[in-house]
């Protein structure tokens, strides 16, 4: 099986057996090609259909002398297994090479947080005179009382809202749907912006179902939330790395520290996996270690 061949095949299995989003498809095909690349480097040029263990091993530390972050190889081994998963259902190998390949351990670092009054601090120093303030304060509170990633902020649509029961509906990662509850704050910020001001907005064609628009009626971008809360930061003079990304973090973070079920915090957050937002528990073990040495009557205090 050549190389194209090979590459073909796999695009089709991981779209039509995997339902894996255009971007994942595109990710594990460059990390194909560089399995490939580094076959073609070798003295005896051997096929990645004829790889060892050994040699996957040593394809893995030629990554690693790159450069490659250990996110970015554990994201390239993922790649790797699937790949081979895929030749060994097609009988394009006899064994799977890749089964006891490690993943290198990823050392998470812990994002920064807002506290509950930084988060009112950046909301509040929103402009309410300006015509674009009131949805600005929509965005920043529906961002932080939902805990969106910014692309599904800025794709929300009105049809996806349900106010009355205090929920809306959010696609994220790979076309995924999920249901988030949304706070009474949050739904009156909406409510004012829709019913208010986004009505005089004169909306183009094929945007009449987006929540949030521009002055000249279409979406918003990324990069407008994005420098929106750069804005936002440094007015308030705030030093922490802050970002859409922060806001979401924020939201889980008080969530946990609020005694939430991981499960729950999960689900709202839409991961895939729970290890993913475990991340917050060390956030959490932190706030109640703090607690504990501030309060607990048997501390040490310094």
């Amino acid at each position: 099986m050549n190389r194209a061949s090979a590459t073909k095949s796999f695009k089709a299995y991981l779209k039509l057996e995997r339902s894996l989003s255009a971007n994942s498809i595109d990710a594990y095909t460059k990390d194909i090609d560089k399995l490939y690349q580094y076959s073609e480097l070798q003295v005896d040029k051997k096929s990645p259909t004829d790889f060892s263990l050994t040699d996957l091993r040593d394809f893995i530390a030629w990554v690693n002398e790159l450069g490659m972050i250990p996110s970015t190889q554990s994201r390239i081994i993922s790649g790797i297994k699937a790949f081979y998963k895929f030749l060994l259902m097609e009988d394009h190998i006899k064994s799977d090479p890749s089964e006891l390949l490690e993943t290198p351990r990823i050392t998470r670092k812990l994002p920064d947080t807002l506290s509950v009054q930084e988060i009112d601090q950046m909301i509040s120093a929103i402009d309410l005179s300006k015509p674009e303030g009131t949805r600005n304060k929509a965005m920043l509170e529906v961002l932080y009382g939902c805990g969106l990633r910014v692309s599904e902020l800025t794709e929300l649509k009105l049809s996806n809202l349900h106010l009355e029961i205090e929920f809306i509906k959010v696609t994220g990662k790979g076309s995924k749907e999920r249901l988030v509850p949304i706070g009474s704050a949050a739904v009156k910020a909406l409510k004012l912006w829709i019913e208010l001001v986004r009505v005089h907005v004169p909306v183009q064609k094929g945007e009449e179902d987006m929540v949030f628009l521009n002055r000249r009626g279409k979406r918003l971008s990324r990069v407008y939330v994005f420098l929106l809360i750069k804005e936002l930061a440094a007015t308030l003079g705030l030093k922490k790395t802050i970002s859409p990304h922060t806001f979401r973090h924020s939201f889980a973070t008080h969530l946990v520290e609020g005694g939430a079920d991981l499960r729950a915090v999960q689900e709202m957050l839409g991961h895939e996996s729970i290890t993913t937002t475990e991340i917050y528990t060390h956030l959490d073990r932190s706030y109640l270690k703090s607690v504990i040495t501030e309060f607990h009557p048997r501390s040490t205090k310094p």
